[in-house]
């Protein structure tokens, strides 16, 4: 897809408008506007010129600023984009209503094909991991490195505190569920869904949280929230029922690129037995399991996720002066850290 598909890229902001997403110090926010589907992009420009680029795409419920944490640490070695996908953080829905997985990889790689940025080094969690290993597997052309931050691979034997989260995807569960929680706070709200996805929501900061509550409060005004988060949920289930070559773990077998797997231990989402057979069937694989993280690794212990990135680097010969080693089928010296490859 030409670059001339971009014919609405608004100028970057350094500070949100009334009403829009928060915009950390260092962050620039704009808007992407391609046939039938809009999207922002939150990027964090790289130290100096000439640094590959990287793009960063979040889960359910997320938005891209679930990567400005990262990011950050991130800047000396990649130009770091992250983006809001279709009905999620500031990006209004599709014009087409389409939340399946193939539906959300695809605005992704609309955008990589119109922005002529690949390939890229793709980091992708949960939801976003799904999303970005089925564009790894097929346009391998755009993607030089894969990172999967606990992605939401099927599994057959789902954990029990993540049932809630599939529970949505059934019709009419989501409108009960929004009559039933009209009276919740937005602080409750949040409180629950940290107590999902951290393994420690204790760490969480009290600036973090009160950020995290003025978003919540803004998504909840949008007319579309409930609608993006149910049909995707419905995505996700209707994309673990696909067989063949079209079955994500298939998918995960026929991808090319490097690819860093994280992992936390306390991840009530997806199994951490799941780290293993994900290092198996990824064909060029390291491992990194963080044993008190949850699902959101990248925003929980971002100085750990970012020294797995820059081994993955220093592997590949694109980044020297490494920093603590994650070591193949073993442990590292004074470190919890495991890392595998296959």
């Amino acid at each position: 897809m030409p670059s001339t598909e971009l014919p609405n890229l608004l100028a970057a902001t350094a500070a949100p408008k009334p009403g829009a997403v928060a915009v950390a110090e260092g962050e620039r926010l704009g808007s992407v506007g391609l046939p039938g589907l809009t999207l922002t992009v939150r990027s964090r420009p790289s130290v100096r010129p000439g640094l590959p680029p990287a793009l960063f795409v979040h889960g359910l419920g997320g938005s891209s600023q679930n990567w400005s944490a990262l990011m950050p640490l991130l800047e000396d070695v990649v130009d770091c984009e992250a983006i809001d996908l279709p009905g999620f953080g500031d990006s209004p829905p599709p014009d087409d209503g389409d939340y399946s997985l193939t539906g959300h990889a695809r605005a992704v790689i609309r955008y990589l094909d119109a922005s002529a940025r690949g390939p890229v080094h793709l980091i992708g969690n949960s939801l976003g991991g799904a999303i970005t290993t089925r564009v790894a597997a097929v346009r391998p052309d755009l993607v030089r490195t894969l990172t999967l931050v606990s992605p939401a691979l099927p599994e057959l034997r789902v954990q029990r505190t993540a049932l809630p989260t599939g529970l949505v995807a059934v019709p009419g569960v989501a409108a009960l569920f929004a009559r039933l929680t009209r009276e919740w706070t937005a602080e409750q709200r949040v409180r629950g869904v940290m107590g999902l996805c951290y393994g420690d929501p204790e760490k969480v900061t009290p600036e973090g949280f009160s950020a995290a509550v003025r978003e919540m409060e803004r998504r909840l005004q949008l007319p579309y929230f409930w609608d993006a988060m149910t049909r995707t949920a419905r995505g996700i289930v209707n994309a673990y029922t696909l067989g063949g070559q079209h079955g994500l773990w298939r998918q995960a077998e026929r991808v090319l690129a490097p690819t860093l797997l994280v992992y936390g231990g306390r991840d009530l989402l997806v199994s951490f037995r799941m780290a293993r057979r994900a290092a198996a069937a990824f064909r060029d694989s390291r491992l990194l399991t963080l044993p008190d993280a949850g699902h959101v690794a990248m925003m929980e212990d971002p100085q750990s996720v970012a020294t797995g990135f820059r081994e993955l680097l220093v592997d590949l010969g694109e980044l020297s002066a490494p920093r603590a080693r994650i070591v193949r089928d073993g442990c590292a010296a004074g470190d919890s850290r495991t890392g595998s490859g296959s």
